[in-house]
């Protein structure tokens, strides 16, 4: 899952949280709302730290010049 996803998840949580005020018996939907949530900055956390990890620094390699006199 991308950082779409992450994002879509955090939103449909705010969504069930904040602006619905539908009621079930078995289900607590802000509680619901808020896992999501947290699922999705779980999953923006995760994604960006191994992202951090993939853009390692890579060094250009070293030129060695040889000398021509002695290629002869």
């Amino acid at each position: 899952m991308g950082v779409g996803g992450c994002i879509a998840l955090i939103a449909v949580g705010a969504i069930l949280t904040f602006a619905t005020d539908w009621e079930a018996e078995s289900v607590n939907l802000d509680l619901v709302g808020v896992i999501l949530m947290a699922v999705g900055l779980i999953g923006i956390a995760t994604f960006t730290s191994m992202a951090k990890r993939r853009r390692a620094i890579v060094t250009p390699p070293t030129v060695i010049e040889r000398d021509r006199q002695h290629d002869l």
